[in-house]
Order: C-alpha cells, then structure tokens, then sequence
C-alpha cells in the first residue's frame, strides 16, 4: 500500500502537543509553534479542544470555556494551522469531571460514595462513566468538533473516571450492576468479597463500554479512520489502578496513545523500554504508539512550567525508541519563562526522521520471555500490587537488562502464541492465574520449553483464592507446605530489629580453600564432582553466602532435584558484638533446579530474589538471577555483548 493510502495512523511517528492552559488564550503565538512544528519535525499534533475546559465556543452550555476564551476559537486556529501544514490533528479531551453549576444541573451525571455525597477532586464534580454525560453529552461534543474542525480522531486525558479504590453508588450504577450481576453494588473495597473481585471485573468492562461507544460516535461521524483513542498508561499497574484493561484495548485499536511521560521515584529509564515491548506485544508490532515525552519537571517533585535536564528527558526518549515508541513531546503551556526545554526535543526529533526507516517495520529477536498479567495485579496483588507483582517483575528485568540479555514481555493469555521463537519463560511471582495459563504453560514445558518461577507463581486462581499447592507443582519439582519464613516487606531501618538480617548459604562451601582465617570448625575442602557449584552459583566463587532480607516460600523439593541454597535464619544486627549466625544454615531450599524428561530446564525459586533486587538493588541479587536465567536458556541467547557499561539490548530483524 502507498503511502498516500496508508491511514494516517500507519504514518504518522511524531508528535508534538503544547498541553494548553486557560492563560495561553491571551497569549498563544501560533506563528512561533507552527516554525516549531517543523523544527521538530512532527507529523501530527495534539490539540487540547474540549471536556473539563473548552477551548473553542461550544454550542453547549454545560461545556465550560477557558476562563481567558472570550469569544475567541483557539481550538478552530490551532486546528486550521496543523491542517494548513499538512500535519494530523487529534482533538484532546480531558473529560472525568464538570463544574459545580453543571452539577447543580444534571445530579445524575455524578459519582457518589456510600453516603450520597458527589466525589470531587479539587473544585470539580467527577462525573460517572455509566451517565448520561458519558452515553449522551460528550458523544455530542465528539460530533459537534468533528463537523465543525474535522480532526483526524481525539485523544483523552483522564477518560476512564474513578479508579477501583472508589466505589460509585450512583443510581446508574447500582442500577447496571443488578441488572447485570444480579447482586448489589459491594459495601466497601474487600478482596475477600467475592461481589467486591465481581465489581472490579465489571468496572473493567463499564470502561470498555466507554471506548466502544466513543469510537462507533466518531467513526459514524467523521468516517472509519475518525478514531476515538483515549490515553494509556505504560504501566500495567497503573491501568489496573484505572481500571483500563490493556489487553483487551490494544485488541481494539490500530494505534495507542501512551501517556507514560518520565520514569518514577523507583524505576529507571529501562522501564520505557519494558512498556514499549509489553504494550507492542499486545498492539502488535506493525502499529505505532506514540508516547507523551514530558518536556516538563514531571512526578516527584513536579514543576510544571520548569524544564527538565535534558540527559534526563534524552534517556526516557532514547530508551522509548529502542523499544518501538514513537517520540511525542509534550510542554504544558504554550508561553515558558523558562526557555531551556524548547531546545531539548530538537536533536532527537530530527535524528528520529534521519534513521525512520530502521526504526519502523521490524521484528524483536529474544529467546527469554517474562509473563504478566493485570489480573494478577487486581486479584492476587490487591491493595499491595506494588509489593507483591511488580517489584518481582521489575526486579526480573533489572537483572535481565544488566546481563544483557534480551527479552519480551509475554501476556499470560499468550502464551501459545509468544512462544514459537520464546524457549525460556520466566514467571516473577506471577500468583494468580487460570486453568487456561496453566495448560498453556503445560504445554510450553511438554515442547522442551524452559522454565523459571519465583514466589508464588501458580500457587492462586485468576480470582485470587488460594490452591491447595502450586497448579506447576510437579512441573517446577515441589511440594507447597503453607508455610514462609523472613518478610515481603521493606526491611526495618532500626537496627534494632532484625527480621530482615537474613543470608542464603551457598552449596558446597568452598570456604576453606580461599584465602582468608580458618578454625577447625569449617567444612573441609571437598575434592572431585562434589567439589563443584552448579552455574547458578557462577561467580561467587570466594564466598560461602550472600545477603538475603526477603520472604521464602517453604516448600518440599522432589527427590530428583537440585538445591544448591538455603536460607540461613536472621540473627541480630546491633550492637556489633552480636551480629554472629545462631544457625549456620537451614532445611529450606532456596533455589530448586532440574532438568525435566523433555529436556527442559526448570528452576524455581522460594526465595525472593526478585523482590529484593527491584528493591535494594543489590548486584548479588541481579548476578543471581541472571545465572539462572542463563543455566536455564543454555546456548540458546541470540546476542553477546562485552564491554564496561550498562546497556539495555534490544535485537531487531527487517526484511532486506
């Protein structure tokens, strides 16, 4: 197809939005910002058009005008410049809340706790996704822009409403959800309330609900490349959080704008990465997601009109197009004191057009896979998905990323499909999870895939309840006891308290042939094939233990198995003069291995290995983990890398 019959989301890779402010009204030099457009070299443009602020005179009096508007039509200019210059146009909405007056007006647009009251954020009514605001006024403002400004398609900022940690009693809903359920809207937020898991499973579909009707509007009103396409997160976490399913939204779209704008206080510029080959495995690779890139001082602190160091913005950017996004820069503001930031996109955009065609049309190559799910997040993390699910995963990739191994992010529903060039599958804690997976993964072990597991992974249904043992129990060569020594949680800062002083002992102990004191007491040195470590153990050659602080699944290992650590009990940190091991060692295992009758490697680990790097960031931790990756992919890597440095690998093939 050429590319002038290409849709427009097929070829438009970059982007640019000047978020714009009630101000900005007065002061928007449209000139300035069309010589920018083409500085930068962007393709299509975000304008901010309606919804929570208006920024064109809207026939509607419910939709409240920037307080600066007057009768002016920014919108309407902005919008005729973008076309003038041939760029794409998507209309921003930002629509989860309305005025007081508007409440006064239409009630039963708004959400409502327990007690009647309207949830309000800051001096905003939030309106609910199952009114009439949603089903009937903004597919109005939808057509009424597209015949008036004729956008390509609109984006918006906070579409999805209430989060699930807030439950919306309004009559819409407690009607929907009895007709639908058969059952009362939950009382309160309770995982144990199987009604409470029923109404987080149908507030996902009430967002759906959203997306369908907002896309049938524009499509019916501005023809079929009209598209209606939200925002989303790149952090499946946050979409959880949101209740936005990601899966079943990339299987309805043919491109995703990602609003994951810079990296958080505990992740790194490698998690851009992750997002772009997760959301690309769900989207597919041949479609393009642009990613909102804040210009700005983002998250913690945030300064909305400051601008951000540029190596900083660089590296999320950079490490965004590795991994198949497409670059978008975003400002708040269409007028900055602070000049720095124009300056910062610049270098990247062009260089972005120069090397388009190698960065476009290709195919990931890895051999390692690691599996998630937002329902593990929803039904096993609970009110603790941060703790539970994605310092596991995080702490995965870390260690994956500094070993240079390359790796795709596979959906638990995908498993069959992924896996055909996929022969090591990794599950970080990945508890929750369905009879469907499980046969899935069945079959991937039966093939001769390989296997790793960590923590609980399998040990939960895709609802949250607890199995009798590991639904991988013969699979992954253990039995479950019930019981777990150490803690998931943040070791203490008081020194006082040492539950988190916790070790693993390495087997066998090479102590007494390094140089160091020696006592009577240690092991003496082995000789011959008892002497040696297995390659999980690669690389702490000079020492008999490694520092633990985490939680450990107590769990019965098959007889043909491998157990080269143990956990060794936590003993007193302070004063000094106390801080030696009351036990040497223990019973309970902390890395099983095997090689199954297919040939497949299977590891499993009790310990929280995971858990604990993604969260002190230890190199024991990350070293540890990528040994067992490595024993467990054998020769079957696609790439080496050596060299000093920290490098996040990933491998492409184009055709030609």
């Amino acid at each position: 197809m050429s590319e002038q019959k290409r849709p427009w989301y097929r070829q438009t890779v970059r982007w640019g939005q000047t978020n714009i402010t009630e101000l900005d009204a007065t002061r928007y030099d449209i000139d300035w910002w069309r010589d920018y457009w083409q500085r930068t070299r962007v393709q299509g443009v975000i304008i901010n058009a309606g919804g929570i602020v208006a920024y064109y005179p809207s026939r509607y009096q419910q939709h409240y005008r920037a307080r600066f508007l007057d009768e002016r039509d920014l919108f309407g200019e902005l919008c005729r410049a973008a076309h003038e210059d041939g760029l794409v146009v998507l209309a921003r909405m930002d629509s989860n809340r309305a005025t007081a007056a508007t409440f006064q007006e239409h009630p039963e647009w708004f959400t409502r706790d327990h007690n009647g009251a309207p949830y309000i954020a800051g001096d905003r009514f939030v309106t609910c996704v199952n009114s009439g605001y949603y089903t009937q006024f903004l597919p109005d403002i939808l057509r009424e822009i597209i015949v008036n400004y004729h956008p390509e398609g609109f984006t918006d900022n906070s579409w999805s409403g209430l989060g699930r940690d807030q439950i919306c009693y309004c009559g819409n809903c407690e009607r929907k959800f009895f007709e639908e359920t058969g059952h009362e809207l939950p009382s309160a937020v309770d995982w144990e309330d199987p009604v409470f898991r029923q109404w987080v499973r149908w507030s996902y579909d009430c967002r759906l609900a959203v997306w369908d009707l907002n896309n049938s509007v524009t499509q019916a009103t501005g023809g079929p490349d009209c598209l209606w396409l939200g925002m989303n997160s790149g952090d499946f976490h946050h979409q959880a959080q949101r209740c936005r399913d990601l899966k079943a939204i990339c299987e309805r779209s043919e491109i995703l704008m990602v609003d994951y704008q810079t990296r958080g206080g505990s992740t790194g510029f490698h998690n851009n990465g992750d997002a772009g080959k997760m959301l690309h495995g769900l989207l597919g690779w041949d479609k393009v997601m642009p990613e909102s890139m804040a210009q700005y001082q983002g998250r913690v602190p945030t300064f909305r009109l400051a601008s951000k160091p540029a190596p900083e913005v660089h590296l999320w950017m950079e490490e965004g197009i590795a991994a198949g996004i497409q670059p978008w820069w975003h400002f708040i503001s269409a007028y900055h004191e602070d000049r720095r930031q124009y300056q910062t996109p610049v270098p990247l955009m062009q260089w972005h057009e120069a090397n388009e065609r190698y960065l476009l049309h290709r195919a990931p190559v890895a051999t390692v896979g690691v599996l998630w799910s937002q329902e593990n997040v929803d039904y096993y993390g609970r009110d603790q998905g941060h703790e539970r699910v994605m310092l596991p995963y995080h702490g995965i990739i870390r260690a994956l990323i500094r070993a240079r191994i390359p790796y795709l992010p596979v959906h638990a529903d995908h498993i069959a499909r992924d896996t055909t060039t996929i022969n090591t599958l990794i599950l970080p804690n990945l508890a929750a999870i369905s009879e469907a997976q499980v046969v899935a993964l069945r079959t991937f072990v039966e093939r001769g895939g390989n296997l790793i597991a960590t923590g609980e992974s399998t040990l939960y249904t895709e609802w949250g309840d607890r199995r009798p043992n590991f639904a991988l129990a013969d699979i992954l060569g253990i039995q479950a006891t019930g019981e777990t020594q150490g803690s998931g949680t943040v070791q203490a800062s008081s020194w006082e308290s040492y539950d988190g002083h916790s070790y693993l002992r390495l087997e066998p102990e090479i102590r007494a042939e390094v140089d160091g004191p020696h006592h009577e007491d240690e092991p003496p040195i082995r000789r011959g094939q008892d002497s040696e470590r297995h390659s999980a153990l690669e690389g702490f050659g000079t020492t008999d233990i490694l520092p633990f602080g985490g939680r450990l699944e107590v769990v019965a290992p098959a007889h043909d198995t491998v157990t080269p650590l143990y956990w060794i009990p936590p003993f007193p940190i302070y004063p000094p003069e106390f801080a030696w091991m009351r036990r040497q060692s223990s019973e309970y295992p902390a890395l099983v291995l095997h090689t199954n009758t297919a040939g497949g490697r299977i590891a499993y680990l009790p310990a929280d290995i995971d858990r604990c790097y993604a969260r002190y960031n230890l190199p024991d931790h990350g070293d540890l983990l990528a040994n067992v990756v490595r024993w467990a992919a054998g020769d079957t890597l696609p790439l080496r890398v050596e060299g000093e440095g920290l490098v996040d690998c990933h491998l492409y093939q184009q055709e030609g």
